[in-house]
């Protein structure tokens, strides 16, 4: 589903997905390389995150070692009102 801005993606349930990634490096197996990567993602599904993390596998040569990651939703359904009008103060 394709989403014209981030407001809207959050009012769709998306909130900001941040992931710690530590990585082998090809060359030297016993030196951990760390990346972040940060996305509007579904909890508890991460299909974005899973989308990234498959690429990795399949494209880069650093093997993945571990995965940390954190989700927030920034904004619901809920929270969200319309404003019917607007004051001007001088």
């Amino acid at each position: 589903m394709k989403f014209s801005s981030d407001l809207e993606q959050q009012l769709h349930g998306y909130g900001l997905t941040t992931a710690h990634i530590l990585y082998r490096i090809p060359d030297f197996e016993s030196v951990l390389q760390s990346c972040v990567w940060q996305h509007y993602d579904v909890a508890p599904e991460f299909p974005e995150m899973r989308r990234f993390l498959n690429f990795w596998q399949q494209t880069l040569d650093g093997p993945l070692h571990s995965i940390r990651y954190t989700h927030r939703r920034l904004i619901g359904p809920n929270e969200w009102r319309q404003i019917d009008g607007e004051f001007d103060l001088h």
